[in-house]
Order: structure tokens, then sequence, then C-alpha cells
């Protein structure tokens, strides 16, 4: 299966790849909530290091399935539905918001993510290296971000996601993503509004 970025892996052996496997072990049984939970011990950063890689891989296999239908003459702005609408910024490069297609917008989105985890600064993946002070503030800002692209999809191209039968895999990776960040408070509910029907649906069953 295509990705739309190069996958970012965890190094094999490390204790980042070990929360890694029980965050896989633990997602295995089917019960979402235990899940994204904080393993006993652990610390906080580096759980959420650990699932914010993950969520990025997810979301760039899940996106690399679809890039033919996200194109300039379909998608020429960035939104999520007709009341949301997204303009690029990183504070850096692009420091004033601008209007762009929805592939370039997301484009910049992971190269952009890709930067943030690939910075030893930010996301140590040395034993015993520690987090930043503003590691969570650059997470939730990462997850804040990753979200516009499930919105994106969900919004635009679920036609295609059924007809490949994407559906199931998109719908267990969204839900695994906001247990998790409604778990620890991760993204403010005003970002999540263009899938709350959605969010609503999906969690209610596991109250």
């Amino acid at each position: 299966s295509k990705t739309f970025k190069p996958k970012k892996n965890i190094p094999e052996g490390s204790h980042q790849y070990e929360l890694l496997k029980h965050a896989e072990a633990t997602l295995g049984s089917g019960n979402l909530r235990m899940a994204v939970m904080l393993p006993e011990g652990e610390d906080l950063n580096e759980w959420v290091a650990v699932n914010t890689v993950d969520f990025f891989n997810q979301i760039n296999m899940l996106y690399g399935t679809i890039t033919d239908f996200c194109t300039e003459e379909s998608c020429p702005v960035m939104s999520a539905g007709p009341k949301y609408e997204y303009h690029w910024a990183d504070g850096t490069n692009i420091k004033k918001p601008i209007k762009c297609s929805a592939p370039k917008y997301i484009d910049y989105l992971m190269t952009w993510v890709q930067d943030q985890l690939d910075d030893e600064t930010l996301f140590p993946s040395k034993i015993g290296v520690p987090f930043p002070k503003n590691f969570m503030s650059v997470a939730k800002t990462i997850l804040k971000r990753l979200f516009r692209v499930y919105a994106h999809i969900y919004h635009q191209h679920f036609d295609p996601v059924i007809q490949l039968q994407e559906e199931a895999h998109l719908n267990t990776s969204f839900k695994h993503f906001i247990f998790f960040v409604q778990e620890f408070n991760l993204i403010d509910r005003r970002e999540l509004a263009p899938l709350q029907e959605l969010i609503e649906k999906l969690t209610s069953k596991d109250r």
C-alpha cells in the first residue's frame, strides 16, 4: 500500500518501540478506551510521542490510498465540508496563512509534521534524552493538524474510501485517534467541530 510520505520508523529494540508494541497489543483487545490509557509507570511525553508518530504513519497511509481523488481540480481549497476551510501557515517559512488546494495543504502539513518528528530536540529517540518543556504544545499542534486530514477525507473523499473498501480501516484509525486525544485532552473541542457528529457516533458505544 502506498503512503503519501515515507513512513517514520521507531528504532527496533528501543523503549519507544516497546511502547508501540504495547499499544498494538492492547489495540488488538478491541477496547480502545483501555488501549489509549497511559501504561503504568510510563512517561506521558513518551507515550504521546510514540502515538503521534503512529498516527502520522496511519494518516499517511490512509491519505496515500486516495491521492488520485484529491487533486488541484477536485479540491481547490482545503476544506472539511462547506463550513470549514483551512489556510496554511507554519510560523517559520509561511507566516501569513495562505489559501491553497487540499493536496498542496496536506503536502505542506505532512512535510511539516515529518520535520517535527525528525527533530531530535523535539522528539528524542535516544534513551535518557529529555523531552523539551514545550513538547506537549508541539504535540497538540501536530495532532490538531493531523485531524484536518481525517476531516478532509471524511467530508470530501468518503465515496472513494468506500469503493476502495477502506471504510473500516479509516473508522478504526480515526476512532483510536479520537479516544487518544480525548484521554489526554489534546485537541480543543472547537477544532473537532467538523466531525462532531461522527465523533459522537463512534464514541457513544464505548462510554
